[in-house]
């Protein structure tokens, strides 16, 4: 694995990927919705399996919403 986080749009299809994560989420509950996120983010971290990355993520992420 990179050293580096990758930040950059990497995508093969956006597109496609929003549609399917936003049709994941059709009818369910807010409940049901953040639980559905969590599974995701647990089954994605497990999939990259290297901690200093998932912690560069979520630095990134906390960093990319925050107001400047």
């Amino acid at each position: 694995m990179s050293d580096a986080l990758t930040l950059a749009a990497n995508f093969e299809d956006a597109d496609a990927f929003f549609a399917a994560l936003t049709e994941a989420h059709d009818g369910l509950t807010r409940a049901e919705s953040d639980a559905l996120n969590a599974r995701l983010i647990f089954v994605l971290a497990n999939h990259i399996g290297d901690a200093r990355a998932l912690t560069d993520a979520i630095t990134a992420a906390k960093s990319a919403g925050t107001p400047a």
